[in-house]
């Protein structure tokens, strides 16, 4: 038997090295393998092509697996390499079970699956499970059931079979992103013609306050409360001491990524100007709605979706948790 095959994360340091433009020798040592070694990675993967993986923060490191094997040598059950590595019992168990078993289990030949699994394109679930998917479609044409009534139902109509289980928000996934054009803006019509859910009006909503037109929070698409598509925003304004200065600020549901557009006053036409102009240059895709509080700054949201042609809702008054990203 041959020497065990060098993972790719210890040979990376060596890919990238001559990436860099080191030389064979320069490179070798920067990740301590010898020239032959190098050489051949380098014919399996270019570095014109080199990709780094970056793990999971919580995925198991080659430190890890050396230490699983050291336990498996030593006779140790995989309760106690768990407790050991402080791992969940499952995890230890599917590694070694994935990689071979006891007997056949090497740590640097399962690093090296690791690596390999992570570079791999994934395939989405609605092409791996086609059945799930196509029932999915069905509840949704048929019975205009929501992401939510449909997760919960399968895992209702099949208890003992996870292959049929899926989460509402995958789902809310495949209909806005992995399906095909036409039946993406069918299945979104269906979802469009369920009924909202309508918050509890107050006087103060009631009224209508100071904005004209303004259209409530509960009229947003059902997909902007679970965060599993992006471009929907929160929206607000910061201001400075003694009212001199303000701030807008943008979060973005799904990925919390912020931006921070100064103002120059907090009339409305400015605000909503300045705010169109920060917002169109994102992709269609990542901006599909803008939610704001009571606030009249943005009272000129009309002329602002004319601009963007994004919507913009209100939350109800007093109700900062309806913009939790925003807020904190």
């Amino acid at each position: 038997m041959g020497a065990p095959r060098i993972p790719r994360s210890v040979v990376y340091a060596g890919l990238a090295a001559r990436a860099k433009g080191a030389t064979l020798p320069v490179a070798a040592a920067a990740a301590g393998i010898s020239l032959d070694t190098l050489r051949r990675r380098l014919v399996e993967e270019p570095v014109g092509v080199l990709r780094e993986r970056s793990p999971r923060a919580d995925a198991l490191t080659l430190e890890d697996r050396e230490e699983i094997f050291r336990g498996i040598v030593s006779g140790e059950t995989t309760t106690v390499i768990a407790d050991r590595l402080q791992r969940d019992r499952s995890t230890i168990w599917r590694e070694i079970s994935r990689n071979g078993g006891r007997s056949a289990y090497r740590p640097f030949r399962a690093e090296d699956r690791a690596d390999a699994q992570a570079r791999r394109p994934k395939q989405p679930w609605i092409e791996q499970r086609p059945r799930v998917w196509d029932q999915v479609v069905e509840w949704l044409r048929t019975r205009k059931w929501s992401p939510e009534g449909i997760a919960h139902r399968l895992r209702q109509e099949h208890p003992d079979e996870p292959q049929w289980w899926v989460s509402h928000e995958a789902i809310y996934q495949a209909i806005y992103v992995q399906a095909r054009a036409e039946l993406r803006k069918e299945l979104i019509a269906c979802l469009a013609k369920r009924q909202p859910r309508r918050q509890p009006r107050t006087r103060a909503s009631a009224a209508g306050g100071k904005i004209v037109g303004k259209v409530n929070i509960s009229e947003r698409p059902v997909e902007a409360a679970d965060r599993a598509v992006p471009g929907h925003w929160e929206g607000d304004l910061i201001i400075g001491a003694n009212g001199a200065s303000a701030i807008a600020t943008l979060v973005e549901r799904s990925s919390r990524f912020g931006m921070m557009i100064k103002l120059d006053s907090k009339l409305a036409d400015h605000v909503a100007d300045r705010i169109a102009a920060a917002m169109a240059h994102l992709p269609r895709l990542l901006a599909r709605s803008l939610t704001w509080d009571q606030g009249t700054e943005l009272a000129a949201h009309q002329a602002f979706t004319v601009a963007t042609g994004i919507p913009v809702y209100f939350c109800d008054p007093h109700s900062p948790w309806q913009r939790p990203s925003n807020e904190n």
